[in-house]
């Protein structure tokens, strides 16, 4: 028994061997992660606060309050005012200054850290004029809850589209089905309208059901987040069958959907923002369709964005989901071989 036993043992582990591609891409995996997160989460220490400068010179970093405390204090550059001080209200920003004719500043009198950095700047410009403002942070739930959606619709579009097609080739049920008047564009939009009824009532029900036990924070639109996810599963679901459209080893598509949805999880805004990243980073990251459902997502329920705001967001999500379809039903290959 042991004999044949090894004898299986050994022949398993040469086909996992031989089998080049899963084997370079089981090794490769951890140490493009361990790159990948360095890049995003890498450099030197992040200051503790991060003050918003408007309408300021040329060089914010030459003003002796940002001089002296460097190591505490990150500038972001604004120059709406509105926008700037909805941040301050979300406390996304610890203070708010304008080093215009005389200083003068906005603090959010509900957030800690706007009191600390507050003194911080009254010592190098006691005559600064104070502007308060109010408003709780919300809370990372909130800004996380997003985030979870749009992740578990990318694997539900991803990986149950791709594995159901290729099952299909696998199968022979395609090679049945190429002897009907089928086209594959018709196939493929077939296979897209099923997923998405699937997934958004998975996403509705997930929504309605988080919600009575977390109470998040949502002050947009219902209609426009229904038309977001729409839109959202739509282009995800077209991208899982390119994929499957041609393939037909389980490994192979595995990997390349491994190689699609584990950049779009850690770039494209799942977990934390990308706002302090490379800027490269940040470019890659746009072109991921994820990125601009979670964008959209997050304007909508935490911003109360209307259509017009979010139209650059629906308009990439749609050109790519047309994209993908058409680069599909090109490459669909009904038979194996």
């Amino acid at each position: 028994m042991m004999r044949r036993l090894l004898a299986v043992f050994h022949a398993r582990n040469l086909e996992f061997v031989r089998d080049r591609v899963p084997f370079a891409f089981t090794l490769l995996l951890p140490v493009m992660l361990v790159i990948g997160m360095s890049f995003v989460l890498g450099g030197p220490p992040r200051p503790l606060f991060k003050v918003g400068v408007l309408d300021g010179p040329a060089d914010e970093h030459a003003h002796p309050f940002v001089a002296a405390e460097e190591l505490y204090v990150q500038i972001v550059p604004l120059t709406d005012r509105d926008e700037a001080l909805h941040k301050l209200t979300h406390q996304q920003l610890d203070l708010l200054v304008d080093f215009g004719s005389g200083t003068r500043y906005w603090v959010n009198t509900d957030s800690p850290k706007g009191h600390l950095v507050e003194k911080l700047l009254l010592a190098d410009e006691p005559g600064a004029r104070r502007e308060p403002v109010t408003g709780k942070a919300l809370r990372y739930v909130d800004w996380l809850f997003p985030g979870i959606l749009g992740m578990n619709m990318m694997f539900n579009c991803l990986f149950g589209v791709g594995y159901v097609v290729l099952r299909y080739r696998k199968s022979g049920f395609l090679k049945r089905l190429h002897a009907t008047p089928l086209t594959a564009f018709e196939f493929l939009a077939a296979q897209v309208l099923s997923r998405l009824t699937l997934i958004v009532a998975v996403t509705l029900i997930l929504y309605l059901g988080i919600g009575v036990l977390i109470h998040f924070h949502s002050a947009g639109n219902p209609a426009l987040l229904a038309l977001l996810a729409l839109l959202g599963a739509l282009s995800l679901i077209a991208l899982g069958l390119t994929v499957a459209a041609r393939f037909s080893s389980e490994e192979m598509v595995g990997i390349l959907l491994n190689l699609l949805t584990w950049p779009m999880m850690l770039l494209s805004g799942v977990w934390f923002s990308l706002e302090g990243s490379p800027r490269w980073v940040q470019w890659v990251a746009h072109a991921f369709p994820l990125t601009h459902l979670l964008d959209a997502a997050r304007a909508v329920m935490l911003d109360g964005a209307g259509l017009t705001q979010i139209a650059p967001n629906l308009l990439y999500l749609a050109a790519t989901t047309l994209v993908f379809l058409a680069f599909g039903a090109w490459s669909f290959r009904w038979r194996i071989d």
